[in-house]
């Protein structure tokens, strides 16, 4: 072989495509301090060489597989792993990743907007929270918001144990659901909060699911012109931004307050609202980790268009079950605080008209439940401060209904039906005691927060009492022939009626009424 072939040779070499081996990756769910859910066969994935094998050990079980031609892998490991730990996870492929303190325990995902977001460390007697919060069995890990079109495999986070250095900025909400489960069943927890402030119910849905649906069609129609009109919004967004400029070095020269810049068109296609953004970026990385349940606390956003989250709310958990493969997971939300200023007079009301929609969601989907909180909302603030009682209302419906335990009440009292005796209403509820004492009338001894109607459709404020049976008698010396009674239907209402186990009479219409929401997409 003479030097001007080896010369040549070696050339070819360099200048081929060179092949490097790609190490054995796992989606950011999987690290050190994770909690596995108890009872099922958890998922774990991550991605490789095509090829390439694979195999997965934890607790005395291994699990082997063959990266697809994609590079993506996954395993299943049997559901026998009891509560517990600590346990080590590795994964052995052309590299070996080792993760440790790894715990079996419950698992829930924390999820909605601004209010399940809301940190603890700006919540009432936060300090007193953050002090108590070395919790050594629960572990915290946050997703980040990220708006796409695009279905995102990973996203950038951790698992951390609980603790006053890093519980400060967690989901308050969550927290303190989790802080509940954790001392009554005396189990890990582990809370998954991928929250995102303002957000829309429909940007948590597959929007491949939203168009095959034609009740959402004039959703996505408005979207798909929004769409369109990009490039000539971008064009008006450049003249404004001039013109800004202009407006800024001129406030700034006269130590005047500079104007708001303009507003890019381009966030609202990575936002919080166009239809599957969260659900590629924020939720499509975390779909398939074992998990118990769910708990939701949104609808602000969706206010406007209450009559439309009828089907959009109930269509998203169903979605997310389909996603999941772990069946009908339970799934709890947060029905919408009081909020803005308090009306004497009845009138109508979008977010009255939500929090309906969040109520007949409970008889569409099983294994879900709403936890009321009509009364610890703030006039002026969207922003309600007591997170605590909301998470207690919360963990009162999966300790009761998920985990069994005796003795707990959950289900707040809702209407049930109405009969008409002369110019007066009897009502009949469910979830609470067929008797008066059935009944804790808050603040003073005659319920407050009843109207009342004639077929005019007039409301006015109502009289009540509490029957020795538990069902309460609504009239009106103005109203001689009612036909239909509402309790705390307002943005804010004034109501005082519980259970007497403490939970909130659910907000309620007897009536059928045009709403004022009818039509809006």
């Amino acid at each position: 072989m003479n030097m001007r072939f080896l010369t040549i040779l070696s050339l070819l070499i360099l200048l081929a495509p060179q092949t490097t081996s790609a190490d054995v990756t796992l989606n950011n769910l999987f690290g050190d301090h994770m909690i596995l859910q108890q009872g099922i066969a958890n998922k774990i994935w991550g991605k490789a060489d095509p090829g390439e094998n694979i195999s997965v050990s934890l607790a005395k079980q291994n699990h082997s597989t063959i990266a697809k031609k994609d590079g993506n892998w996954s395993v299943h490991l049997d559901a026998i792993m009891e509560y517990g730990g600590p346990h080590t996870l590795t994964i052995v492929g052309k590299n070996t990743q080792t993760f440790e303190d790894i715990l079996i325990g419950e698992v829930w995902v924390c999820s909605g907007q601004s209010n399940m977001q809301w940190p603890v460390q700006q919540t009432n007697d936060a300090d007193l929270a953050i002090a108590n919060s070395d919790l050594g069995q629960l572990r915290l890990i946050s997703v980040p918001q990220v708006g796409t079109q695009e279905p995102q495999w990973n996203f950038k986070g951790e698992w951390a144990v609980c603790s006053p250095e890093n519980v400060g900025d967690f989901s308050a909400v969550g927290f303190f659901f989790g802080r509940q489960l954790h001392q009554t069943l005396h189990v890990p927890v582990g809370l998954i909060d991928n929250a995102w402030g303002g957000s829309a119910c429909e940007a948590w849905i597959d929007r491949n699911l939203l168009s095959s649906d034609d009740r959402f069609k004039p959703l996505l129609d408005r979207w798909l012109k929004t769409e369109s009109e990009m490039p000539e919004a971008q064009k008006v967004y450049e003249k404004q931004t001039n013109l800004w400029k202009q407006a800024f070095e001129k406030a700034k020269a006269e130590k005047k307050s500079p104007p708001r810049r303009p507003r890019h068109p381009d966030l609202l296609l990575t936002g919080n609202s166009r239809p599957g953004n969260i659900f590629c970026g924020v939720l499509a990385p975390t779909i398939g980790y074992g998990m118990k349940g769910a708990i939701w606390y949104q609808g602000e956003s969706n206010a406007s268009r209450a009559v439309q989250y009828r089907e959009l709310f109930p269509f998203m958990i169903d979605s997310w079950r389909n996603e999941w493969g772990l069946g009908d997971f339970p799934f709890y939300w947060v029905q919408l605080a009081d909020f803005k200023g308090e009306k004497p007079e009845p009138a109508e009301s979008e977010w009255a008209e939500l929090r309906e929609a969040q109520t007949m969601t409970l008889k569409k989907l099983d294994n879900t439940g709403e936890a009321v909180i009509i009364d610890l909302g703030e006039g002026k603030d969207i922003h309600p401060r007591n997170k605590v009682d909301v998470a207690k209302r919360l963990a009162r419906l999966a300790l009761a209904e998920t985990y069994s335990i005796p003795g707990i009440a959950c289900r707040s009292p809702q209407y049930q039906s109405m009969k008409k005796q002369g110019d007066k209403i009897i009502l009949s509820f469910s979830h609470m005691k067929a008797q008066a004492n059935g009944w804790r009338p808050f603040d003073v001894r005659d319920p407050i927060g009843f109207t009342i109607a004639n077929s005019d459709k007039k409301f006015v404020a109502a009289n009540a009492r509490i029957l020795t049976d538990g069902r309460i008698e609504v009239w009106s010396g103005a109203v001689t022939d009612p036909i239909a009674v509402r309790y705390a239907w307002a943005d804010n209402p004034i109501c005082n009626m519980y259970s007497s186990e403490g939970l909130p009479l659910t907000p309620f219409r007897t009536d059928n009424f045009r709403s004022i929401t009818e039509g809006r997409n």
